[in-house]
């Protein structure tokens, strides 16, 4: 086993379409199987499907070269963890029993090698998003989830699948502007957290745009961008992290 620790997310499986998005799940496995020799851990901060229900008895049709090289990764000692993101917040049970997997619906702080890190998603952080964030109560809620699981699976797959087309319609060219440090929302909670404690480094996803952010001399926020237009990921090698592209997209990551 080896001792970089990996952070990947966004990869929004199924979208838009079968064949795009099985070309796009070769290519994360591909990376997976390469990380594999160095790799002391990998986190998976959400979205990794457009969208995603655990039926008590059933999961969603297809992503078996995924789940296989996940099952793969963690039979053989690797620890992986899973955040879940606003297009797959309802899991259930299914990555903790068959992948031994653990899967986390809120920013959790780990802290690696003497650094402080704080994951999650990031949906629903920060100032603003107000619409969402009813939206976010609304479908974490345990009724919600059950009425969605008493639909015939072709009507409540088809009604995930448009709403998660038109929010993605909505969002746009926008998700591909940076801000500035005082209007993106995640900055913002960042900035937050620091007034109370310290945090070495912040990663989510969410997004769909890779930042390297420094917050002050020893903090950074790190967005992780997504697997769709960038195939960005980070890796902390015991004393940095670094946010690359797999893909040869560097010059398209904000830092500053």
């Amino acid at each position: 086993m080896g001792n970089k620790i990996y952070f990947l997310s966004d990869f929004h499986l199924g979208a838009p379409d079968h064949a795009s998005s099985l070309e796009r799940e070769k290519i994360i496995v591909q990376f997976l199987e390469e990380i594999r020799q160095d790799a002391a851990e990998i986190f998976l901060v959400g979205d990794m499907f457009d969208f995603w229900y655990e039926y008590r008895k059933v999961v969603p049709k297809g992503y078996v070269r995924l789940l296989g090289k996940l099952a793969e990764l963690s039979d053989a000692g690797i620890p992986i963890h899973f955040f879940v993101g606003n297009h797959d917040m309802w899991m259930r049970d299914y990555f903790q029993q068959e992948l031994n997997i653990p899967v986390y619906f809120k920013p959790v702080e780990f802290e690696r090698h003497g650094k402080k890190f704080l994951v999650g998603h990031g949906d629903g952080l920060g100032p603003g998003d107000h619409r969402y964030k009813r939206l976010k109560k609304i479908f974490r809620n345990p009724l919600s989830k059950w009425f969605f699981g008493v639909l015939p699976p072709i009507i409540g797959m088809g009604l995930a699948n448009y709403l998660s087309r038109r929010s993605r319609t909505q969002t746009g060219a926008s998700e591909e502007i940076f801000f500035g440090e005082n209007k993106e929302w995640l900055i913002i909670y960042c900035k937050e957290i620091l007034r109370e404690k310290n945090i070495d480094f912040f990663v989510f996803g969410h997004r769909h745009l890779a930042i390297d952010y420094r917050l002050n001399d020893t903090s950074r926020y790190i967005n992780l961008g997504d697997w769709i237009k960038y195939y960005t990921y980070a890796v902390f090698d015991g004393n940095s992290m670094l946010l690359a592209s797999y893909r040869d997209n560097e010059n398209k990551i904000i830092r500053n």
